[in-house]
């Protein structure tokens, strides 16, 4: 995948006003090799530790709006500061990882730089932090809100019996929900998938 470097004054671009300064000093404090890729569907984030030849590296999908980029970068801090704890002596997001996710994400909610309503979605996620922002379905549906293209279709907004397309082009009918997943056949080969309900699909014509 394609990637470029993010230059310190560019990088203000893809944050919040208000939070490139703390970025700044973890990226100097951690001695971090920061790049920001193109749109990557199966993850938003990277973390690679550093080795005897390289720094920390951590990507970050461009495409993110400024609040979910920052959360996505404070989640790969997380995994950085947990390496540099543990190495690869405990689970990926394990506890560990999430008292280390949740200081740093204190320490940027204290900058007061999210609105009201992905301020209170946070607030709640930390009583029982997900492995990933993008699996904690109401801290999606808010971030989505803030995203510069309005016109994307989650599946939780196809109506039940209504055919989508992935973006792979693959055709669905949007079945129920069945607790926090729903239902969905693939018209090609029959197959049930369980889909987030906040996962993006485009209208089938």
């Amino acid at each position: 995948m394609p990637k470029k470097e993010a230059p310190l004054d560019h990088l203000e671009n893809y944050l919040p006003p208000g939070s490139a300064a703390r970025i700044y000093e973890y990226l100097h404090t951690y001695k971090i090799h920061l790049t920001i890729t193109r749109t990557r569907k199966s993850v938003l984030g990277d973390y690679r530790h550093a080795t005897h030849v390289d720094h920390h590296r951590i990507s970050v999908n461009g495409s993110l709006n400024q609040y979910a980029f920052l959360l996505t970068l404070i989640h790969e801090l997380g995994h950085l500061i947990t390496f540099q704890q543990y190495g690869n002596r405990v689970l990926s997001h394990g506890k560990e990882w999430k008292l280390a996710y949740r200081r740093v994400l204190e320490d940027f909610i204290k900058l007061k730089l999210f609105p009201p309503d992905i301020l209170e979605t946070l607030r709640e996620s930390l009583h029982n932090l997900p492995a990933s922002s993008c699996s904690d379905v109401n801290l999606t549906r808010v971030l989505k809100k803030y995203d510069v293209d309005k016109s994307a279709l989650l599946v939780e907004d196809i109506a039940e019996g209504t055919l989508f397309k992935t973006s792979d082009g693959r055709l669905f009918k949007r079945g129920r929900q069945i607790r926090k997943r729903i239902e969905c056949a693939e018209l090609k080969t029959g197959k049930i998938y369980l889909f987030s309900p906040v996962y993006e699909v485009k209208q089938a014509r």
